[in-house]
């Protein structure tokens, strides 16, 4: 129906607009007072990605700026002498002194200008290197819970975005602002030695475009800022139509058109603000310029009366001029880099504002010892809320896990047994209660240590583009042996023969020499990865998924064998396969609502019976 209304969702236009008071309220002094604070945000970003450069920098800025004073002040001298009564040669030769100097300035100021670019192109790479170490090192490390959170996820997608590319450009930026700030402190030292009345006519010439191009960054941040949703949605479905996944899909069921009018709907609407923007942005740069034209006449005027009254003489006058257009050639910079540095820096301002909110997520340094194994695991009393949920996901669940058990979570969708095993594993953190591996609260206990007693073969399982090897290895080394010993458990030997370069074959067809895998396949490697990990506590979340019925037979009989003397905790829906386990909990809306073993359970004629019941009715 081409007529159909889209439901285009978080992206309908009002949304799109939803933080544009926070940029409304932002003036012209407020953005002069929070210029030296991103300046020095920016230096110390520099600094810390390399000192040696950072001074280099700046120093050889400063020294430029001393050098077209000093170039300025000997053109005094040049002019005072060509403007003397007497001989041309005579006038020359009394100028030459003074003209070697300012040829000297200009010199000695190209080549510290120079060396001062070479320094900040070198600063570039290594802060663009240093700030995706930090925001990707925090990224890693943050509570698997903040994951969950539209807020975190917001505030990522700004990070990541405009945030993370605009670190170098915000150091250039500011750099660019010393560097015509010292150009403007030279030029109006020279005005102000030459006539003190100079210097403030020539505010009058820039102030108006201050104001347009600090106004124009503000709505153009405002604009970017609330448009953060329709280009996030826009780019999802601009995935849905050029990515390899969907195709197959997108084609059966003829999606082709209904993506194209979503997109268009998405895009047009963006266009439409991004035109209203530049528009906006043109009125005000006009009005800046003209503006800013009226007040270099009033400087000119201002020039010419002090030369007919005879306040100062016509060589200081030349000086002048040259100081004036030096000073407005450094003005304009300044503008132009304040322009820039302020709205790159609200960007920036961004990925710094996550990165402390990153840093406010990571884990406390926890004192307890992480346990080498456990003789059980015990919850008590859990509970779970998902963030932004308005229901918890588990409600006092009490479980008790022994060594070398096979344990089973059972229930319908969303009754809570993938949150119960991600607590138990120290994935999550519970909202109330506590989870002990024996006598520790694994609160207690720093959690990537803890992570490494623990192995998760999950049914959203990742499919890594690197080889075969490090598919299963995922980075540890425990020689062939562990690795051929895992990938034989999980049936996965077959599926590895079956690849051209053995275990070295690169399991992504995007890149060179990639090879692809199917469902099942990629079902056995991510079960031999569990296996390889040799933990404590293997958990297998719907660990057939994707297999067929003999593959999962197998599979499961082969789980049983390798889980002699180990600790397994299952999660599925295929009630047959957890027909043979120590102990099965059964969970409904995130509580426990029965437990032991199969017979028990079938013997009270509960919800386990009843969904154990409805599946073997199908087979029959």
């Amino acid at each position: 129906m081409p007529d159909e209304p889209l439901e285009l969702g978080e992206i309908s236009l009002p949304d799109w607009h939803a933080h544009s008071d926070k940029m409304a309220e932002v003036g012209f002094l407020a953005i002069a007072r929070r210029l030296p604070s991103l300046i020095a945000q920016a230096m110390r970003m520099a600094w810390q990605a390399s000192p040696r450069d950072t001074v280099a920098t700046i120093s050889l800025n400063l020294l430029g700026g001393v050098f077209t004073a000093f170039g300025l002040l000997a053109t005094t001298g040049v002019l005072t002498a060509l403007f003397n009564e007497g001989p041309t040669p005579d006038r020359v030769m009394a100028a030459l002194p003074s003209l070697l100097l300012v040829g000297a300035a200009a010199v000695v100021r190209t080549v510290t200008q120079a060396g001062a670019g070479w320094a900040e192109a070198r600063l570039t790479p290594q802060i663009q290197r240093a700030s995706e170490e930090r925001l990707y090192g925090l990224t890693s490390r943050v509570e698997l819970v903040s994951f969950d959170d539209p807020e975190f996820h917001d505030a990522l997608e700004r990070a990541r975005g405009r945030g993370l590319a605009t670190a170098d450009w915000v150091v250039s930026a500011a750099v660019d602002v010393v560097t015509a700030a010292v150009g403007i402190a030279a030029a109006a030292g020279v005005l102000g030695i030459l006539h003190p009345v100079l210097l403030p006519l020539l505010l009058l010439a820039v102030l108006p475009d201050a104001w347009a191009a600090v106004r124009s960054a503000r709505m153009r941040y405002s604009t970017m800022y609330g448009l953060i949703p329709a280009r996030r949605r826009k780019w999802i479905i601009a995935e849905l139509l050029a990515d390899r996944e969907p195709a197959a899909e997108v084609r059966s069921f003829t999606m082709r058109r209904f993506l194209l009018r979503m997109y268009d709907a998405v895009a047009t609407a963006e266009q439409d603000v991004m035109l209203k923007l530049v528009k906006r942005q043109t009125i005000t740069r006009l009005a800046g310029e003209a503006f800013g034209g009226l007040g270099t006449a009033l400087v000119y005027v201002a020039l010419g009366v002090l030369l007919a009254i005879a306040a100062i003489p016509l060589a200081v006058a030349g000086t002048a001029v040259l100081a004036i257009r030096s000073g407005q050639t450094s003005l304009a910079s300044l503008m132009f880099a304040t322009n820039r540095l302020y709205e790159q820096g609200l960007y920036f301002t961004d990925f710094l504002e996550f990165c402390a909110e990153a840093e406010r997520r990571l884990s406390a340094p926890r004192p307890a010892a992480t346990p080498d194994g456990f003789e059980r695991i015990t919850a008590r009393d859990v509970t779970f809320t998902y963030p932004g949920a308005e229901e918890p996901a588990l409600r006092e669940v009490s479980v008790e896990i022994k060594q070398g058990e096979v344990i089973a979570f059972v229930g319908e969708n969303g009754s809570g047994k993938t949150t119960l095993a991600k607590i138990l594993s120290g994935l999550y953190e519970p909202d109330s209660g506590t989870v002990f591996w024996d006598d520790t609260d694994l609160r207690q206990v720093d959690p990537e240590q803890l992570r490494r007693r623990t192995a998760v073969i999950a049914q959203d399982h990742t499919r890594w583009p690197l080889t075969a090897r490090y598919n299963i290895t995922m980075g540890t080394d425990m020689g062939e042996p562990a690795l051929h010993a895992a990938a034989a458990v999980a049936g996965a030997d077959e599926v590895v023969a079956g690849l051209p370069h053995g275990y070295r074959t690169l399991l992504d067809r995007r890149f060179k020499d990639g090879h692809e895998l199917s469902g099942g396949q990629w079902q056995r490697i991510a079960v031999a990865r569990g296996f390889h990990r040799d933990a404590d506590l293997l958990i297998c979340d719907e660990p057939t998924a994707a297999l067929d019925a003999r593959a999962e037979h197998a599979l499961f009989e082969r789980i049983r064998s390798h889980a002699d003397g180990r600790t397994v905790l299952l999660i599925t829906h295929r009630l047959a396969s957890v027909r043979y386990a120590d102990r099965i909990y059964v969970l409904d809306h995130g509580k426990v609502v029965e437990q032991g073993d199969h017979a028990t359970l079938m013997s009270v004629d509960g919800l386990y019976a009843d969904l154990y019941t409805l599946q073997a009715s199908a087979y029959r």
